[in-house]
């Protein structure tokens, strides 16, 4: 066998004659076939045939048998049967995804073991500073809104009017409402227009002298203006005079009220008795494309115009709530001055109602308490009913309000005093 080998490499060229022992040769052959094993399994045959019974060609036979059941497994073959529906309903089966586990956190065994630092963002506190800021600002606001409101001591002049204007208590009400949303801020983009409106004798005159009275113990008396039109203006005089010398005291002191940062008041009586050429004037001062400080003021107009319109109305519906008859005043009385003249256009109108007989008591009695006289019930009850009124449901409406109760209280014989106030 050996001889065969050796015969088997006599055709190797000369001078390249290696000598390679039969035991080598085994182990490489060895080592071959399991490598060949190792990659994948033998090929079988194409034919079919299986080996021959030696040795050799068993084992080879026993290794593809392995492969074939290992990795030859039987493929799936096209049929053109349609499936069942079991088959359908197996292969539609959700398959369940598989979670994958986090992987534990592994730290070195002689080391001390700490969580992951956290990095801060900086996003998170620039936020935080935005927020800061925003709240120091609505703070700061509504704090200047309210030093604001303490510096013209509204509610002081809202008890005022509430003690002083009998029977009027939404027109008090409205009135504040008005005062207090615009008087809020010194900064507007239209002065207030306020009208007055109702019958004689209701204290529509008496509010604007406590309006003016109040904003001058507040404030200075150069940024406070009382117009009485049949006073200052009357019939006989220059109209053109007039209104140079209105337009002059309006933008006087609106100048000056904004150097000092403060909001005139201008507070003009007997409004029905303006000439339409100075109502022009004073509708001048209305309007919204004018500079900041002439959007900054107030302006009051008390006048008569409604008044038989509002006497109507509250005397055919006495028994309605206070709120709709208020709400209907308002669109009556304003349907009324549109007309007369276009500068009620942006007023806001509050209409004053006919006054009862316990309203015109009070009168009696605050009049006689100032005039030093007792306050003697029996003799105001006395004052009371002598003066005219209309009568619904049992409730009786002043014609003249407390117009006639100064004149009444003057009769009155000076026995009845007990000390004069004005000169205590």
């Amino acid at each position: 066998m050996e001889k065969q080998e050796l015969s088997d490499g006599a055709g190797v060229p000369q001078g390249k004659i290696t000598l390679v022992s039969s035991p080598v040769r085994a182990v490489i052959r060895m080592r071959k076939k399991l490598r060949t094993l190792k990659n994948g399994c033998l090929q079988l045959d194409m034919s079919g045939k299986r080996f021959t019974d030696s040795p050799k060609s068993a084992f080879r036979q026993t290794s593809a048998d392995k492969c074939k059941s290992s990795n030859f497994e039987k493929p799936t073959i096209f049929k053109f049967d349609s499936p069942t529906l079991a088959e359908v309903s197996l292969n539609h089966q959700p398959r369940k995804s598989k979670r994958k586990k986090s992987r534990p956190v592994l730290y070195p065994g002689n080391a001390r073991k700490y969580l992951p630092v956290e990095q801060k963002s900086k996003a998170k506190r620039c936020l935080i500073l935005f927020i800061l800021i925003v709240g120091f600002q609505i703070l700061n606001a509504i704090e200047n809104l309210d030093d604001t409101v303490l510096k013209y001591d509204l509610e002081g002049l809202e008890k005022t009017l509430k003690r002083d204007v009998f029977g009027q208590q939404t027109a008090v009400a409205k009135m504040m409402d008005h005062l207090k949303d615009y008087l809020a801020t010194h900064y507007h983009n239209k002065p207030l227009v306020v009208s007055l409106n109702g019958p004689s004798g209701v204290g529509k005159s008496l509010m604007g002298r406590l309006l003016a009275k109040h904003f001058q113990s507040v404030m200075d008396s150069d940024f406070i203006l009382q117009y009485y039109v049949l006073h200052n203006c009357p019939k006989s005089s220059d109209v053109a005079l007039c209104q140079a010398e209105l337009s002059n005291l309006i933008s006087d002191m609106i100048s000056r009220a904004e150097i000092e940062e403060k909001i005139p008041i201008f507070i003009f009586d007997e409004m029905e008795a303006m000439s339409p050429p100075l109502l022009d004037v004073l509708q001048g001062f209305f309007q919204l494309n004018q500079t900041n400080e002439y959007l900054n003021a107030v302006y009051v107009l008390i006048s008569n115009l409604g008044s038989s319109e509002i006497t109507d109305y509250v005397l055919k519906n006495a028994t309605n709530s206070i709120n709709t008859v208020e709400h209907d005043l308002r669109q009556i009385v304003w349907s009324i001055l549109k007309g007369h003249h276009s500068i009620w256009k942006v007023a806001e109108i509050v209409p004053f109602v006919l006054l009862e007989q316990k309203h015109v008591m009070s009168c009696f009695l605050d009049e006689l308490l100032q005039e030093g006289f007792y306050p003697d019930k029996e003799k105001i009850k006395n004052l009371a009913e002598e003066l005219n009124y209309y009568t619904v449901n049992g409730t009786k409406y002043s014609t003249t309000g407390c117009k006639e109760v100064v004149g009444r209280v003057n009769l009155l014989h000076p026995i009845h005093r007990h000390i004069d106030l004005r000169t205590a």
